[in-house]
């Protein structure tokens, strides 16, 4: 099959979803001047950058509370700092729980029952129970085609590891398993790894 977007697919279900998979998950994490936290995941996010360490997350829909966009894009907008708190399996349950549309200034940590932890670079809370935390410092928002599209960039500006992921001195995915987002309500979880040596090593 064909289709052309603009003229639609005709499924039941839009396949775009579930072609371009899987899609790491950001959990971002904000605090607003009044000093109100929220907490939303986005699984349009990944890393983009080494040198400095840079990543992005994008929003794609609006809240009548909050104009053109969602709750972390419009924090975001005011202070400038965000962290993304890394999901693992056992995380899956409050992740899906922080992704209800609550009202502006409704804090997602205290309706998934889950502990912060106070970031060192930023102003922010993050997950304590995240095998990975990323301080991130907002370099730009992005505003894409698309009515509520935005694209917001950060710089990683303090890394948080919990111990028992370093395995020989490498990040350990294996021992806490990332989830991913699939196309619909789909999610997979890492479990089997495997190495391939670039031709140039």
């Amino acid at each position: 099959m064909f289709y052309e977007p603009k003229d639609g697919h005709g499924l039941p279900h839009n396949p775009f979803n579930a072609i371009v998979t899987p899609r790491p998950i950001g959990w971002i994490s904000t605090r607003d001047s009044e000093g109100r936290d929220n907490l939303a995941p986005y699984s349009f996010f990944n890393a983009v950058a080494y040198v400095p360490p840079q990543v992005m997350f994008a929003s794609t829909s609006a809240k009548d509370d909050r104009g053109d966009t969602k709750d972390s894009v419009a924090v975001i907008r005011e202070t400038g700092v965000f962290c993304v708190n890394i999901v693992s399996e056992a995380l899956k349950d409050v992740m899906n729980t922080s992704s209800a549309s609550f009202p502006a200034g409704v804090d997602e940590f205290e309706k998934a029952g889950l502990q912060k932890g106070q970031a060192t670079t930023v102003d922010c809370p993050f997950v304590a129970a995240a095998p990975a935390v990323l301080e991130c410092r907002m370099t730009q928002i992005v505003k894409i085609e698309g009515k509520h599209n935005f694209v917001v960039f950060g710089e990683v500006t303090g890394v948080h590891m919990k111990d028992d992921c370093i395995v020989d001195g490498r990040f350990d995915v294996t021992t806490f398993n990332p989830l991913s987002r699939l196309g619909y309500r789909d999610y997979a979880v890492v479990r089997d790894v495997f190495e391939l040596a670039r031709p140039d090593d």
